[in-house]
């Protein structure tokens, strides 16, 4: 189980994730979002922990140059597109990188069986955002592609669901974001909540494994 704490905008938080045991963090390019963070604050994030866990740079909308640019700049590991365009989900994507795409109903599902690349990641689709919202979608609707594909499920996941997500699912990973904030802290890991929602999500995983 691949697990990704998301939306780390300081270094604290950064340390927590990866003393907590998550295997990547995410860094938020899109400046609509609550957790957006400039490349010097991504530079300092990312050089805080570097060689510990996977660096994620989160990018919308933008060319695979600028893309390119950014991961090579901070020495990123991976980035991680999001597409409002729906004409760039089709893009030739590089082993470094994958799709998310925002899921609002059951026909959404067809998107992701032409979705370049793999992992994919799946989040909440709410008034036309990809992602990022915090939100929920029907966990069913991803059940029979993620036997076949390597689905990162996200979306309003928390300590107290991602149990019961990942024995629906059973996701190649998870990803947080606001589920492992401090209350009325958007920006702010919880050290408390990280741990919790990466200890549950493993035992959800093992849970898995013996009963197979």
């Amino acid at each position: 189980m691949w697990i990704k704490i998301c939306g780390v905008c300081d270094v604290q938080s950064a340390r927590v994730a990866v003393s907590a045991g998550a295997d990547a963090i995410g860094l938020n390019f899109i400046p609509r979002s609550k957790r957006f963070i400039t490349v010097d604050q991504a530079r300092s994030i990312a050089d805080s922990v570097r060689g510990r866990v996977e660096l994620v740079g989160v990018m919308e909308d933008v060319t695979l140059a600028r893309a390119t640019a950014v991961k090579d700049e901070i020495a990123l590991n991976r980035i991680q597109f999001h597409f409002d365009k729906l004409g760039q989900a089709g893009l030739n994507l590089p082993p470094w990188a994958y799709a998310a795409f925002g899921l609002g109903a059951p026909r959404d599902v067809e998107r992701l069986q032409q979705a370049a690349g793999e992992p994919v990641l799946v989040d909440a689709c709410v008034g036309g955002r990809s992602g990022g919202t915090g939100a929920t979608f029907d966990w069913n609707w991803v059940v029979e592609i993620a036997k076949r594909r390597r689905i990162i499920l996200a979306g309003g996941l928390t300590a107290d669901n991602v149990h019961q997500a990942v024995a629906l699912v059973h996701p190649w990973g998870v990803d947080v974001a606001s589920g492992v904030e401090l209350s009325g802290s958007p920006r702010v890991k919880d050290p408390e909540r990280v741990a919790q929602f990466i200890e549950r999500a493993r035992k959800a995983t093992q849970n898995q494994t013996s009963s197979t």
